[in-house]
Parts: C-alpha cells; structure tokens; sequence
C-alpha cells in the first residue's frame, strides 16, 4: 500500500520535472533572445541611415529644381 503511494508520488515529481527549465535552456534562450536583438538593432540602423541618406538626396533634388524653375523662370 505504501509503496504504491509512494510509486504514484514518484511519478507526480517526475511529470512536474519534465516541466522545469534547466540552466542549459536557459541559457539557449539567452542567446537566440540577444541574436534576435542584434539582428533587429543592426535592421533599425540600416534604416535610420538609409533616411538619412534619403532625406539627403531629397534635399539636393529640391536644390536642384529650384535652379531650374529659376532658369526657366516659372517660379
């Protein structure tokens, strides 16, 4: 009788440790996680730099046909 109980207690604690996080996966996790932040840094600074750049080309554009509306005089 108390070996039963004792073997259906065995099996509860070991249901429940399939469940914990062991360092290791934690650890994995860690590093996917901060990968994943690197990547989404590395996009973000791509694209701030590309508007920039953007931004740049727009305002030389503009330069560009204020030049012209005043060689042509329609502006």
């Amino acid at each position: 009788m108390n070996e039963d109980k004792i073997i259906q207690k065995l099996i509860e604690i070991d249901a429940k440790l399939d469940n914990v996080v062991v360092k290791d996966d934690l650890d994995s996790f860690k590093k996917e996680y901060f990968n994943g932040q690197d990547q989404v840094l590395a996009i973000l600074k791509r694209l701030d730099e590309e508007r920039t750049f953007t931004i740049e080309w727009v305002r030389r554009i503009e330069t560009d046909v204020a030049r012209i509306k005043e060689v042509l005089k329609i502006a």
